[in-house]
């Protein structure tokens, strides 16, 4: 059903980030791939509503005019829902998905993507299973570095190398 994994991120895509210990679940390669569901919602309030039916945890989030994104993967779930503007999304093969106000996606943990170009504005609802800072949860990871996370298997013996007990 799926395997627990722990690795220390050296170097990320996020400023001021040097490294970072990240521990996860991971679910199998089918539940990895993103999915954009065209035209998912209304009105906010149909937003509202999604949200509260995940549990997840939402902000807002602006992208302004920007170059397309590196393809990168999260170590979280993130469910995102364009309010306003168009762009794109690359999904692991580069291929492009457009998007638009209406849209919702599904970002599953592991699955590598990247916000195409932003001409003008695009603002997200973007949710997240855990209650953790926003930026936090939306570190890029690397796929050249860290390719394929299903090879992270947690190792006793390492996990307590890297965190050691207390006593």
């Amino acid at each position: 059903m799926g395997v627990a994994y722990a690795w220390i991120v050296r170097g990320s895509f996020t400023p001021g980030v040097s490294s970072v210990v990240h521990t996860r679940f991971q679910p199998t390669d089918s539940d990895m791939k993103l999915t954009v569901d065209k035209g998912f919602f209304r009105t906010k309030e149909d937003v509202l509503d999604d949200i509260r039916a995940s549990g997840f945890w939402p902000t807002t989030y602006i992208s302004d005019a920007s170059p397309e994104l590196p393809l990168h993967w999260h170590d979280g779930d993130i469910i995102g829902y364009v309010m306003e503007g168009e762009t794109y999304l690359l999904d692991e093969n580069s291929e492009r998905i457009p998007l638009q106000a209406g849209d919702r996606l599904n970002i599953p943990a592991g699955a590598v993507h990247a916000e195409g170009e932003v001409t003008d504005k695009v603002v997200y609802i973007v949710t997240m299973r855990k209650c953790i800072p926003m930026m936090e949860g939306l570190m890029m990871l690397d796929p050249a570095a860290y390719p394929d996370p299903t090879h992270l298997q947690l190792d006793p013996a390492l996990l307590a190398q890297l965190m050691p007990s207390s006593s």
